[in-house]
């Protein structure tokens, strides 16, 4: 069997189910009112997470960002449209087109700064705007049949199957619960979103204490996330090279 037609089967399958309905709605919903308070903040001309420090390394991006004139509310007004889209039947596709290269770029931009203000939130939300487009799948399927297949028709499917989705209800948790112990051990050292918060990480061994330098390194003197990093490998390099030079 082609493998188009296999896709357009198991597509099927999950059209014509309930539960999976009743999840894309749940997804719509989500990812809609995620976008229009974010969206809103920005159209009203508010610093986006205004508790940050302005050296904090997502702090000193959002600063940045608010001062760039009419960009900032517009990647605000960008968000609300593509909100709203989502919310109508009709444009649900399109709406979920504009919102993942938008919600991308959060998701790339988070783990870049290691945000933990939103790098679970918006893994989350790139895996479900995924799965507005697989819903979809017969409206764009075209980009990948080419002139190979002859129907393209929006599916329209009649009745529903009401099969509570067992697997797909273990794949959403492993999903949700890998993504959140991915992150959790990601990193072995994270920015935090204050100094305080930071220095939780560390005990007072030696190698907590370069932690706290890097804490320091972040939060007080403010140089980049990456050359504080860069400066708590060194340090914890020379540590485990001189074993017995703190005795």
């Amino acid at each position: 069997m082609p493998l188009l037609q296999k896709l357009d089967q198991f597509h099927l399958s999950i059209r014509s189910n309930r539960w999976h309905s009743y999840f894309y709605l749940f997804c719509r919903l989500s990812l809609a009112l995620g976008f229009v308070i974010a969206g809103m903040v920005k159209i009203l001309g508010e610093r986006f997470a205004s508790g940050l420090s302005e050296i904090h390394p997502m702090g000193t991006y959002l600063v940045a960002l608010y001062h760039t004139g009419f960009y900032y509310p517009m990647i605000g007004v960008a968000q609300v449209i593509a909100a709203v889209l989502l919310l109508l039947h009709r444009t649900t596709l399109l709406g979920a087109i504009i919102y993942f290269p938008i919600i991308l770029n959060i998701w790339m931009l988070s783990i870049a700064v290691r945000f933990d203000g939103s790098y679970v939130s918006s893994t989350l939300m790139v895996l479900a705007n995924l799965y507005l487009l697989a819903y979809n799948y017969d409206r764009w399927k075209i980009i990948l049949a080419g002139k190979k297949s002859g129907n393209f028709s929006v599916l329209e499917v009649s009745a529903k199957n009401s099969k509570f989705p067992l697997g797909f209800l273990g794949f959403v948790t492993g999903c949700i619960i890998s993504v959140i112990v991915v992150f959790q051990f990601a990193y072995e050292v994270m920015p935090k979103n204050s100094h305080s918060e930071c220095l939780t990480q560390f005990d007072e061994s030696e190698l907590g204490q370069i932690g706290k330098e890097f804490c320091e390194c972040v939060h007080r003197i403010g140089k980049p996330l990456d050359q504080c990093l860069e400066n708590f490998e060194l340090s914890k390099k020379l540590i485990r090279s001189n074993p017995d030079s703190s005795t």
